[in-house]
């Protein structure tokens, strides 16, 4: 169930976030950057998966922070055209789609029982949201769990997210 909601998902109830980073990204720009001055820890547990892994776009790295934060990093961008170095590369409808769809399958297989995600890959990645947005729908239509599609941002303020009611 996705509910279009505006605010800053850095103040989001939802148990997992989800944004777009480049494979060996630098967290220094959007959403990137406030993740990474909130939790600089996934910001080095990212660097040393990249050394490890050599990612490719397309990709979802699940980082849990000590106090149970959970935010999955999807690689929607190229890597920098220097390689390790120098700024990410354009996102691809592609890449988006794939991460989309390793998104959905770790989320139910986890069993997450809400989620964030912002307009992806729309800033950086330089993507039109239209496309993104249709994507975002197609994977996670179904999905039993609230999916709190931030479309809007202004930082500092909570987000209506709607939660089910338990019996």
């Amino acid at each position: 169930m996705i509910q279009l909601v505006s605010g800053d998902i850095l103040l989001s109830q939802a148990q997992a976030i989800a944004h777009g980073v480049a494979p060996f990204d630098h967290f220094n720009q959007g959403l990137a950057l406030a993740l990474r001055e909130q939790w600089p820890a996934m910001v080095k547990d990212f660097r040393h998966w990249c050394h490890n892994q050599n990612p490719k776009p397309g990709e979802v790295w699940q980082w849990v922070g000590a106090g149970g934060h959970r935010i999955f990093n999807l690689l929607t961008q190229e890597s920098a055209e220097s390689g390790k170095g120098g700024h990410p590369g354009r996102a691809k409808l592609e890449h988006v789609n794939h991460a989309l769809k390793v998104l959905r399958r770790v989320a139910d297989s986890e069993g997450i029982t809400s989620l964030a995600i912002p307009r992806l890959a729309t800033g950086v990645g330089a993507l039109e949201w239209g496309p993104v947005k249709e994507l975002v729908e197609s994977h996670f239509a179904n999905a039993t769990y609230p999916v709190f599609l931030y479309h809007d941002y202004h930082k500092g303020v909570s987000a209506s997210e709607k939660f089910p009611v338990s019996p």
